[in-house]
């Protein structure tokens, strides 16, 4: 197999954008930057091409067109989809190359037994490519950078064999080895346009009547390399194919990360959860590329104004207002449609409160969940039907209200909170729970029985419920346990309780009995089983 690939995207600013407004793709877009109002023009799509739209034109040149949509130069959604470009490759191999914006170098050896052939690799890597929304020339060739010449010349696939670089390259113009940052750093700098001395060159091959790579390979060396020198030299290689380097590679972090910035304030929920479906469908595609789900999910949204809730932000040096919201499940999961969901209940229940700005979505990788159930153990709801559920509860209820009960290490009695639901015991530990479980339990009466009771010699004698008119005699009393706590706050509380034994028709009832110090009130707190 030839032994590199290249992935280099068109047109990358405008690119970077369609990926987040696909809705965008039959309009004619120019790009701009720079500072007001010295805006000029830095992308622009095939049909704005076509249209006559050239990169440098002003942006008062353009913006009376008709039919010309002209967009801000979004940098970060470019470093989304660069990410994206690196996590596509990191797919494939262990071994790539940053080489800019808009390009990745790939290092195939020794891939030939899990892809199969070039052809196999160069269609699978565009297929991945274009799963995640960006469209993207592939090129693969013997040396890195007659791949990236060939990515940058030949639009879709595109293989080189060995020993055929320069019969296939010939055809390309010369200008295309003076722009991009993959070049020969020690002699260009990262783009011509900023370099007097490339365009020197290109000036120089124009006199000589050399408009392709392959007039530029065709001159004799030795003359050539006394004219323009070793930069000169390098370049005539480059139009043979002759350059044969190793990759510099980078270890780019598995970051999972998606934002949109937005044209206008969206106020609305419906909107938001379109988008919000269009990031997460996104954000998954590449988790499934890595065989990864997640578990948390980080939205963070930019604000036109202000607000100030439980979860809300600002940057007072950016004068920004950000609303974040974090969701967090016990289980990892690997579907998108349920976190949309799961986001749209989360919103209802805590709104951002102002217009948006730019959306940003993060997922923290994790492996996805195996598990196996029993042959004879009922089945168990699925997660994602048990995370809906429980969501769809608590935003009738209250998030205080729904999930599991968490004991607090406090010596008050019955003292708890409410927590989200996450498992914690397999199967296992569940048997053997019940294995050394004590046979008596104290059943909780809620809300407790006021009662009445006689004392005798400062024990219980008898015992009067409001739910019973008759009396009834106490056989057996052991306490009182005095406990007290909080004596500090308002709410403090001081009880003693009482296990007492209450004949009831043909037999013995065992109850908990408590005094309320405070109030002097007494009460049956719970029934032993």
């Amino acid at each position: 197999m030839t032994a590199y690939a290249c992935i280099f995207v068109p047109d990358f600013p405008v690119a970077a954008l369609l990926r987040s407004h696909p809705e965008w793709r039959l309009q004619q877009i120019a790009v701009v930057g720079g500072e007001a109002p010295l805006q000029k023009v830095v992308s622009v799509n095939e049909s704005a091409r076509r249209a006559g739209i050239e990169l440098g034109m002003t942006k008062s040149q353009v913006e009376t067109l008709p039919g010309l949509m002209l967009c801000p130069r979004s940098l970060s959604e470019e470093a989304v989809a660069h990410a994206v470009l690196l996590n596509c490759a990191q797919s494939f191999s262990p071994r790539i190359e940053d080489a800019g914006l808009d390009t990745v170098n790939v290092d195939l050896r020794g891939l030939q037994s899990l892809f199969g052939s070039a052809a196999n690799v160069a269609s699978n890597l565009a297929a991945r490519v274009r799963d995640c929304g960006l469209n993207a020339n592939i090129a693969i060739a013997s040396n890195p950078d007659t791949a990236a010449i060939a990515a940058r010349g030949f639009s879709g696939v595109t293989i080189i064999p060995a020993g055929e670089e320069a019969r296939r390259l010939s055809s390309l113009p010369v200008e295309i080895l003076l722009d991009g940052s993959f070049f020969n750093r020690s002699v260009f700098d990262e783009s011509r346009k900023s370099n007097p001395e490339a365009e020197q060159f290109l000036e120089t091959f124009h006199r000589w009547g050399v408009r392709t790579l392959g007039a530029l390979a065709a001159l004799p060396a030795a003359s050539f390399s006394e004219r323009l020198g070793q930069a000169g030299l390098h370049l005539q290689c480059l139009a043979r194919g002759e350059i044969f380097r190793t990759l510099v590679p980078v270890e780019a972090p598995l970051v999972f990360e998606e934002s949109i910035e937005l044209e206008y304030p969206l106020t609305l929920l419906e909107p938001l959860a379109f988008l919000l479906n269009q990031l997460l469908e996104q954000l998954f595609a590449r988790l499934n590329a890595f065989a990864f789900a997640t578990q948390q999910l980080r939205l963070r949204l930019e604000l036109a104004d202000g607000i100030r809730e439980e979860e809300t932000c600002s940057d007072s040096a950016a004068g920004i207002q950000i609303f974040e919201r974090t969701l967090r499940l016990p289980l990892p999961l690997r579907d998108s449609s349920t976190f949309l969901k799961l986001l749209h209940l989360d919103l209802q229940a805590h709104p951002p409160g102002a217009p948006i700005l730019k959306i940003h979505l993060r997922a923290e990788p994790v492996k996805p969940r195996t598990a196996q159930s029993g042959l004879f153990a009922p089945p168990a709801p699925e997660p994602e039907k048990l995370e809906l559920t429980l969501a769809r509860i608590a935003a009738i209820v209250g998030e205080e209200h729904a999930g599991s009960v968490e004991l607090l290490d406090s010596h008050r009695p019955e003292s708890f909170r409410m927590r989200h639901f996450v498992p914690q015991e397999s199967e296992g530990e569940e048997t053997e729970r019940k294995k050394t479980a004590p046979i008596m339990a104290l059943r909780i009466l809620r809300p407790p029985w006021r009662t009445k009771v006689a004392l005798c010699n400062g024990q219980p004698a008898r015992i009067a419920c409001f739910q019973e008119k008759p009396q009834k005699e106490i056989l057996w009393a052991a306490g009182p346990w005095r406990s007290t706590g909080d004596w500090w706050e308002q709410k403090g509380w001081a009880r003693d309780e009482w296990d007492i034994a209450v004949q009831e028709d043909s037999s013995i009832a065992f109850y908990r009995l408590v005094r309320n110090l405070l109030s002097g009130e007494w009460f049956l707190e719970g029934t032993y089983d």
